[in-house]
C-alpha cells in the first residue's frame, strides 16, 4: 500500500458565536499554511440556525479543501452548564459534517493544544497565535483569534500524528458508536 505523501488538516474551534478554522497541507514531514477564517454568528439569536449555519459551513469547508482528517478543539467542562450545553452541540454537529463525509476527527482539549504549540498548556491566545504566527511565517495575525485557534487544533493534530496517544479519534458514526456505548443511554 502506497502512502500518502501529502495530507491536508482541517482544524476547527467551534462556538456559537464565533467558529474559528484553519487548514494546513502536510507534505512529507513540513506543514504549511494554507487558510484561516471564521464563521460569525452573533447576528443570529436562533441557536438552531446557528447549528444550521456551522454544520453547512464545515460541509462547504470539507467539500471545497477535501482535508484527510480534522482536529477539533473540545473543552470537556465549564463553569456554566448552559454555555456547555450549547458548546457541545456546536462541536457535535462540526463532527456530524466531518463524520458524514467519512473524515477522522480527533478531539483536542485546550490545553493540550496550547502544550503542543507553545510548550505550556495555559498559554493565552496571544501567544499561540505569536507562535503559529511564527511557525507558518504568517504575515499578519486576525484581529479575533478564533481562526488562530481552530488552526492551532490541525497544528496540535500535525504534531500528534506520529504519536500513538492523542486526543479521542473517531473513523465514522459506527467507531463513535462503539468508543462512546457506555454513555450512550439504551
Amino acid at each position: 500500500m502506497q502512502h500518502k505523501t501529502e495530507k491536508i488538516i482541517l482544524g476547527i474551534d467551534p462556538g456559537t458565536t464565533i467558529m474559528g478554522f484553519g487548514l494546513i497541507k502536510v507534505v512529507g514531514k513540513q506543514m504549511q499554511f494554507m487558510q484561516l477564517n471564521e464563521l460569525q454568528l452573533k447576528k443570529y439569536d436562533d441557536h438552531y440556525l446557528k447549528l444550521k449555519l456551522i454544520f453547512e459551513r464545515t460541509i462547504e469547508l470539507i467539500d471545497t479543501h477535501n482535508p484527510d482528517e480534522i482536529a477539533i478543539e473540545a473543552p470537556f467542562f465549564g463553569k456554566n452548564v448552559q454555555s456547555m450545553l450549547k458548546l457541545g452541540r456546536a462541536q457535535g454537529v462540526a463532527m456530524a459534517a466531518g463524520l458524514s463525509r467519512q473524515i477522522p476527527i480527533t478531539e483536542y482539549s485546550p490545553k493540550k493544544i496550547k502544550m503542543a504549540i507553545t510548550g505550556n498548556g495555559n498559554a493565552s491566545k496571544e501567544q499561540v497565535a505569536k507562535m503559529l504566527q511564527s511557525l507558518l511565517s504568517l504575515k499578519e495575525l486576525p484581529k479575533n483569534l478564533d481562526s488562530t485557534d481552530g488552526l492551532a487544533a490541525a497544528v496540535c493534530h500535525f504534531y500528534n500524528s506520529g504519536k500513538v496517544e492523542t486526543g479521542k479519534s473517531y473513523t465514522g458514526w459506527a467507531a463513535f458508536v462503539k468508543q462512546n456505548e457506555s454513555k450512550i443511554i439504551k
